[in-house]
């Protein structure tokens, strides 16, 4: 009888619990929170948080690969979140399905109407570019073990972009993705305590204070064109990064045709929410107590505040820059909308503006820059999977 207690006891989480599962189970419920309370992409970060808690309790095998016998023959199926992962991350299928429903929510509008907040946009990828530069010293000094090809993964975070930041990851630093997805996804939803402190320190009160010209109206047929375009070129000049906006501009085209408002309506709404529950469970089926819990993971979330910050400032710096050019001018504060974390970028950008002046509209102005920050950070996923990946 106590032998058989002793078995029982032996099979429960409390026995088999170590000190680093505990933490990570600690870390998910703290996701959890920030969801719940503090509305910190809580889309994402409630799923990542339950995938956490999921794959780091006991013997349950949420992350058991499937086992099969000396002839083929299945003996015992793998975890739900081994196949989740393996299914929808590892071959890069949700983060481009995300990229399907969000193009088929975005208005290029903005952007055609101005097109010099292309510019912005670019610039705003300095941060990416620059922290990949940053992982490469730490790695060559030994300071890190990062290699190229997880510099590169960890310098996506500087677009502020989580499906992006994902599929880079799931492609060139697999091991390092939880706490790259978790970085991304982090700075995202801190983008109104991160940048206004950074836009303010960068701009005066006069420059703060420049109202913008109202946008002109933009022709459906310019709506149509520009996905097409933007699809060619990429598809001529940037293989790579076609997986990624070739879904972006799919989605796009959808919305803006008007003859399949139904698909549009499928992937603005019930495939991209239910794309979302698979791709936080499986992002949390990375964060096991033996991937996450070293200081490596320290050094990325560290490399990816400072790639978000640097992108956030470039794009400011270019505005500013541009302006000393221009006749008409831009309000410098659209600039720090250039990192692609849309719409929230956009939306600081307006608040910082009307902080500074109560008729200062700028969110529409601000949707450029962020659009095209979308467009950038794909395009930088492509340069860093056809250089490092290939």
């Amino acid at each position: 009888m106590e032998s058989k207690l002793l078995n029982l006891y032996h099979d429960t989480g409390i026995h088999q619990l170590e000190f680093g599962q505990t933490m990570m189970i600690v870390v998910g419920l703290v996701l959890i929170y920030l969801a719940i309370k503090k509305g910190f992409e809580p889309l994402l970060l409630l799923p990542i948080g339950i995938g956490t808690i999921m794959v780091n309790i006991p013997g349950a095998g949420f992350m058991s690969a499937p086992v099969y016998d000396a002839v083929g023959h299945l003996v015992s199926p793998g975890g739900l979140q081994y196949y989740i992962y393996h299914g929808g991350i590892e071959t890069g299928l949700f983060p481009l399905l995300i990229f399907m429903g969000v193009g088929a929510m975005t208005d290029f509008g903005p952007m055609l109407a101005n097109p010099k907040t292309l510019l912005l946009g670019a610039a705003a990828q300095f941060g990416i570019f620059a922290t990949v530069i940053g992982a490469v010293f730490l790695g060559a000094t030994g300071i890190m073990d990062f290699t190229l090809a997880d510099a590169a993964a960890i310098g996506i975070i500087g677009g502020a972009d989580g499906p992006t930041a994902i599929f880079v990851a799931s492609r060139l630093a697999p091991d390092l993705l939880g706490a790259i997805a978790v970085a991304a996804y982090s700075y995202m939803a801190l983008v109104p305590l991160i940048q206004p402190p950074i836009m303010r320190a960068l701009t005066t009160h006069e420059e703060r204070s420049i109202k913008m010209v109202q946008l002109r109206s933009v022709s459906k047929a310019e709506k149509i064109v520009f996905p097409l375009v933007v699809l060619l070129l990429v598809a001529m000049f940037l293989p790579s990064a076609a997986p990624l906006l070739g879904m972006f501009c799919f989605g796009n085209l959808m919305k803006e045709c008007g003859v399949v408002d139904r698909l549009s309506d499928t992937a603005q709404n019930a495939l991209i929410n239910t794309v979302t529950i698979f791709l936080g469970l499986g992002v949390g089926s990375k964060m096991s107590s033996e991937e996450f819990l070293n200081f490596e993971t320290l050094g990325i979330l560290s490399l990816g505040l400072v790639a978000f910050s640097i992108g956030t400032a470039a794009g400011i710096i270019m505005a500013k820059t541009m302006n000393r050019f221009a006749d008409v001018k831009v309000n410098p504060l659209i600039g720090a909308a250039g990192v692609s974390a849309v719409p929230m970028a956009a939306r600081v950008a307006n608040k910082v503006g009307l902080e500074t002046n109560k008729q200062n509209f700028l969110l529409m102005h601000a949707m450029g820059p962020n659009v095209a920050g979308v467009i950038g950070s794909a395009v930088a996923a492509g340069v860093m999977l056809s250089y490092v990946g290939g």
